[in-house]
């Protein structure tokens, strides 16, 4: 897990230095600040029109759950790094990449039982249930006009 978060850790640097490499270049001279508010503005509308037709899409087909799950995943990423964070800042505990991957992974496993579960439900729900769908009810007249 420390690889991982060291791989991301030096991709979000090398993102900050270039640009702030553009930042000096381009004669702005934004300081941090600035750039942050600039740089998640953008990257928020960003993720803002490429998620929201995808969302529009998954609930016009009926898949909310999808986007629930997507939604609380995120979260339980950030509350699971923003625990460890915590506990390295205040000196409540340890900070330790374990504790992230097996938070994340609680919230897996559970999630899998719950969908094991929610599928059986729907599947017996399916099976049990009566057939609404309207039939035409054809009477003898008919058949007549065809009979002639």
């Amino acid at each position: 897990m420390w690889d991982l978060i060291y791989i991301f850790t030096t991709w979000v640097a090398r993102i900050h230095d270039h640009l702030l490499r553009i930042n000096d270049a381009g004669g702005w001279y934004f300081d941090d600040k600035q750039l942050h508010f600039i740089t998640f503005g953008v990257s928020g509308m960003l993720l803002i029109f490429i998620l929201y037709p995808l969302f529009k899409m998954l609930a016009n087909r009926g898949h909310t759950m999808v986007i629930t799950w997507l939604y609380v995943f995120t979260l339980i990423i950030v509350i699971a790094f923003a625990v460890e964070i915590g506990q390295w800042y205040t000196g409540t505990g340890s900070m330790e990449s374990e504790d992230i991957a097996y938070g994340i992974a609680g919230f897996l496993v559970m999630f899998i039982v719950f969908a094991i579960i929610r599928g059986l439900y729907h599947g017996i729900k399916a099976m049990v249930s009566k057939d609404n769908r309207k039939t035409k009810v054809y009477d003898r007249g008919d058949f007549d006009r065809y009979d002639k």
